[in-house]
């Protein structure tokens, strides 16, 4: 197991998040662009978190500019929260695909981000919080957000998969 590193003040350590994770309520700035445009901002959102992982943060469908959100093929399954669907984020320039997913029927205790969608922020050309730009999680395969306010490490790195 790794050791977490020690949180500075002000910092929350992703070490103190539970397993199986937590949903909660975000209220601050987030946007995410994309082909040299802002396709989602927000100013409501959610965030999961899970022991090792950075906060994955749900953005509601509203908030994303009409015409960037297209249905992808495929689906995959999580433990803690059902079955997710994919959709390709487009602009008139670039396509992330499958860039975005959502539990349309998701587990009971996150019944709250039914039809929300996470972005992975490696797939896109930049996301923020609170106007801090977003280093994505390592490992291509999760989607949390590292902000200057976590503290890892961070599921993702070379040697985390049995965290």
């Amino acid at each position: 197991m790794p050791v977490p590193d020690k949180p500075r003040p002000g910092q929350e350590s992703v070490w103190d998040y539970p397993r199986p994770p937590r949903l909660e309520q975000f209220a601050g700035s987030i946007t995410v662009e994309l082909g040299g445009q802002t396709i989602a901002e927000t100013d409501r959102a959610w965030r999961v978190l899970e022991t090792s992982h950075p906060p994955t943060y749900y953005l509601p469908r509203t908030c994303f500019a009409d015409g960037v959100l297209r249905q992808a093929d495929g689906s995959s399954w999580c433990e803690w929260k059902g079955q997710a669907t994919y959709f390709d984020l487009v602009t008139p320039s670039v396509v992330a695909p499958r860039a975005a997913w959502t539990y349309l029927t998701p587990t009971r205790g996150f019944t709250e981000i039914a039809g929300a969608l996470a972005v992975m922020p490696a797939m896109v050309d930049r996301c923020t919080v609170n106007g801090e730009v977003v280093v994505p999680q390592p490992g291509g395969f999760y989607g949390g957000w590292i902000t200057s306010w976590v503290a890892g490490p961070f599921k993702g790195v070379p040697g985390s998969m049995g965290w």
